[in-house]
């Protein structure tokens, strides 16, 4: 960032202060020569106030009684030379050295800002460079008059000197602008830079394990969300990290049971202590009951991910909560179960596989603790969509309803049959809450013998319902079961 501010600021400053030395340079040229102009027209002039007429054989000519040394008045000092030269009525050498270079005003020309007819040009004389001034002089006497020229040249050492001494004094300002310009471009990149380079410090003294959040309370607003940004992603990874630990935790506590227990069967087996269809059974319970558990796991597993990949698309609710409902319908007719199901057409963003695995574990729930009925019901307000599972069985206490959303906690009574993993509610409480929405157990009828339970589950609504509102209800046939499969 320092360098490419650096190049960025001081390159285009640079080329912009070469551009402003080379003009003012150009600009105190012409500065000089507007003032060693006056000294050359001083010069020329001085050298006409001496000029005569004369008619040595009738015809009158200009006479110049001007030797050099007289001219040195007229120079500035030692670095640089005065050259003249004196031009008769015909343009005839009069004076002066021969060979200047000429030029002439022209008479017709407008006034310039001298009050003279006089003419400056840049020329060379001997190899060297010089400042020509030409004057046209009026000349009178009593022999005859006319119009003289004197030409009058100066070499450029001392104009360059004063050109560059105006240089050298503004551009000492400029280099130092450009040096104070570069110093400040530092500084601020040091001091700016220096929470994100405290930032990268703190980074790399922590420790592997360490993910707790940035503190940078001294940074700019410009780094807030980079650091914004930093503590979103670490809390991130600390909750995958936390789903992992907390997922191989409990794998390894609740599958160890199973698979010991499932050794002891096979030693049994192998002694003969039971039956081989006796054995056998009970080994495949054992096996029923450790896949169900594995494949619980793997559902709480695939939430988090569901959670981790963001809100799903909106999907017609309905559709899928009769499937399932659909689904279990034989269930409900082995256990001698009532299964009324209400239902409205409802969008929500949720995905398939979570809504439809939400739905068969609350029904299982309801469809285990049920007396005789068990009513799903699908309905909408303009804000939520609610989906609520009741069933007519024995009801929980408060404290039991609140512990049951735990993993593996359970609120069947002591004598009930082994083999629940408690990890359904559970699965449902994480998968609602990836929906953004709540879940409750509430009394199905509150101070009945047989109270019940309802399982109450409330999401956003993603858009309007689909089409008009239609109720129905899927009755399962009633069969008698078999005395073994009485609840």
């Amino acid at each position: 960032m320092r360098r490419q501010l650096l190049v960025g600021l001081l390159l285009p400053v640079t080329a912009l202060l070469a551009f402003n030395a080379w003009s003012l340079y150009q600009q105190a040229l012409a500065a000089a020569d507007t003032a060693y102009d006056r000294t050359l027209l001083a010069s020329a002039k001085a050298i006409g106030e001496l000029l005569e007429v004369e008619a040595p054989q009738g015809r009158a000519q200009v006479r110049a009684t001007l030797s050099y040394s007289a001219l040195e008045a007229f120079e500035a000092d030692n670095r640089s030379r005065l050259y003249y030269q004196v031009l008769g009525f015909d343009g005839e050498p009069v004076s002066g050295f021969d060979g200047l270079p000429l030029k002439r005003p022209s008479p017709d020309a407008p006034p310039g800002a001298y009050a003279a007819l006089v003419g400056f040009h840049d020329d060379t004389f001997r190899g060297q460079p010089v400042r020509v001034g030409t004057l046209l002089q009026p000349v009178a006497g009593l022999a005859g008059q006319g119009m003289a020229t004197i030409v009058v040249a100066e070499t450029l050492e001392l104009r360059q000197a004063l050109a560059r001494q105006l240089l050298l004094d503004t551009l000492w300002r400029q280099l130092l602008l450009l040096a104070l310009m570069a110093g400040t471009v530092v500084w601020v990149v040091q001091r700016a830079t220096r929470p994100l380079r405290a930032l990268g410090a703190s980074l790399q003294q922590r420790e592997d394990d360490d993910l707790s959040p940035l503190a940078t309370p001294g940074a700019p607003r410009e780094v807030q969300p980079v650091v914004e940004a930093l503590n979103a992603l670490l809390a991130r990874v600390s909750q995958g990290l936390e789903h992992q630990k907390r997922f191989v935790r409990d794998a390894s506590h609740q599958l160890r049971t199973p698979l010991a227990v499932l050794k002891v069967q096979v030693q049994s087996a192998r002694r003969g202590d039971l039956a081989p269809m006796k054995a056998l059974e009970e080994i495949e319970g054992t096996v029923d009951r450790a896949t169900a558990l594995a494949n619980q796991m793997l559902a709480l597993a695939k939430v988090e991910q569901l959670r981790r990949q963001g809100p799903a698309e909106p999907l017609d609710v309905e559709p899928v909560v009769r499937d399932v409902a659909l689904e279990l319908a034989p269930l409900a007719v082995d256990r001698d179960i009532d299964l009324g199901v209400d239902t409205a057409p409802v969008r929500a963003a949720v995905h398939e596989w979570a809504l439809r695995e939400l739905t068969r574990n609350l029904l299982h729930n309801a469809m285990r603790h049920a007396r005789s009925t068990v009513t799903l019901k699908l309905e909408a307000t303009d804000d939520e969509v609610t989906l609520s599972i009741a069933d007519n069985g024995a009801g929980l206490s408060p404290g039991v309803r609140q512990r049951l959303f735990e993993p593996f906690a359970s609120g069947a009574p002591a004598h009930a049959p082994a083999g629940r993993s408690g990890l359904g509610l559970a699965i449902c409480r994480d998968i609602v809450a990836s929906f953004g929405g709540r879940i409750a157990l509430e009394p199905a009828q509150p101070g009945a013998d047989w109270p019940g339970l309802v399982a109450r589950v409330t999401i956003p609504r993603a858009a309007p319902p689909v089409g008009l509102r239609r109720t129905g209800t899927v009755q399962a046939p009633v069969s008698a079961p078999p005395p073994e499969a009485q609840p």
